[in-house]
């Protein structure tokens, strides 16, 4: 599943400073179908690492959660099917409505602030009870996806993580290098994740992100550096790339095919993010106990960032996303619980920026043909 070996996809990375040392690991994303090819998560080692027995079914992580609406049973179905088709392991994490949630069960609030809309604070309530289920069974990592997820069930995108300012580490308001993927340095094994030892959140699906810069939010906290891998080609022409952000950035400083990895700066929706123990820990502080204004995508930025009153944390990402969210054909009012998706009736699915999107390929997979269709094909 997670593998840097198979050299017919590709792959990302990025990179972070240890207090005790450089962690090079390889976060690669290989979401088979129905195969039991080997895998080699460590790029630099020969050492199979804390997770390797349950990498083909949980993408390296220990656990797969994925938050849901036991009433939604049209998601959980789909979802279900999707984790079969990939061959992963998955374990679903009840969501609850915001209205049962008590208001002295919510942190507190800050003087003359309100609760927060009851949409918002099931959506909060539920990602909190699939955090709190890491630190409770005391999980070294675990992904944990929203229901509408969907991914690239061939594809071997990789996220490699060290620190960006190697050898020495610098602080966020040094502009950073940009680092190639095929020419990354040297580092000691993790002891704890195949992941890396140092990381809180992996943020690996969402709906737009910026790169850190001199002038994003929180930019004297968050590094700057880049990693980028060219001639991935489970990622879309540029001509495809749309997110709820400008990607002027990605489209005009890169060539098509480009996944790169940084620091997570200016993100929304938290459609498919990995934490580990220390990170889980930290954000069941801060996200469940501590004072929270806002949606939970934008609490989980905050964490990261270390803005509106939080400490800054360890949070890496991908552009483009790995996951992405799967919009079934039929009423768009049905496509959330939480906000409007409008009410006009959508003809066809559709999942952005994923060529070989699993959920859009399913009657293909059942039959068992490898002749997926590719949604975004090449023009240039």
């Amino acid at each position: 599943m997670l593998s840097t070996a198979l050299g017919r996809r590709t792959s990302t990375a990025t990179i972070i400073w240890s207090s005790s040392a450089f962690v090079l690991v390889c976060v690669s994303l290989y979401l088979l179908r129905r195969s039991s090819l080997p895998v080699k998560f460590l790029k630099h080692s020969d050492d199979a690492g804390p997770e390797h027995g349950r990498f083909n079914s949980t993408l390296g992580f220990q656990q797969i959660f994925v938050v849901n609406l036991p009433e939604r049973t049209d998601r959980r179905d789909g979802m279900t099917l999707a984790a079969a088709l990939g061959d992963i392991e998955l374990e679903f994490i009840d969501a609850v409505r915001g209205e049962q949630v008590l208001d002295k069960a919510l942190p507190p609030l800050p003087a003359g602030k309100h609760r927060m809309a009851d949409a918002n604070v099931g959506s909060w309530r539920g990602h909190m009870n699939a955090i709190r289920e890491v630190v409770r069974r005391n999980l070294t990592s675990a992904l944990i996806l929203e229901d509408d997820a969907d991914w690239d069930p061939l594809s071997n995108d990789h996220s490699t993580y060290v620190d960006s300012t190697y050898p020495t580490p610098q602080d966020a308001a040094s502009p950073g290098p940009i680092l190639d993927f095929n020419q990354l340095p040297s580092t000691i094994n993790p002891t704890t994740s195949p992941y890396g030892d140092n990381w809180d959140v992996l943020w690996l699906g969402h709906c737009g992100m910026s790169f850190p810069t001199a002038t994003t939010s929180a930019a004297a906290k968050v590094p700057k550096g880049r990693v980028v891998r060219l001639d991935d080609i489970t990622v879309p022409e540029r001509q495809y790339l749309k997110t709820i952000y400008d990607v002027d950035c990605l489209k005009n400083e890169y060539p098509s095919h480009t996944r790169l990895t940084h620091h997570v700066s200016d993100v929304a929706c938290s459609l498919g993010y990995a934490v580990s123990q220390a990170g889980a820990r930290r954000l069941l502080y801060w996200l469940g106990l501590m004072e929270i204004t806002t949606a939970f995508d934008l609490e989980l930025r905050h964490f990261c960032e270390g803005s509106d009153g939080k400490p800054y944390h360890n949070c890496l990402t991908v552009q483009p996303g790995l996951f992405q969210h799967h919009r079934p054909a039929g009423n768009k009012t049905f496509e959330s619980d939480i906000s409007s998706h409008g009410t006009e009736y959508r003809d066809k699915p559709v999942t952005e920026m994923i060529r070989w999107s699993l959920r859009m390929n399913v009657e293909a997979l059942l039959d068992g043909r490898t002749d997926l269709v590719d949604q975004f094909p090449d023009t240039e």
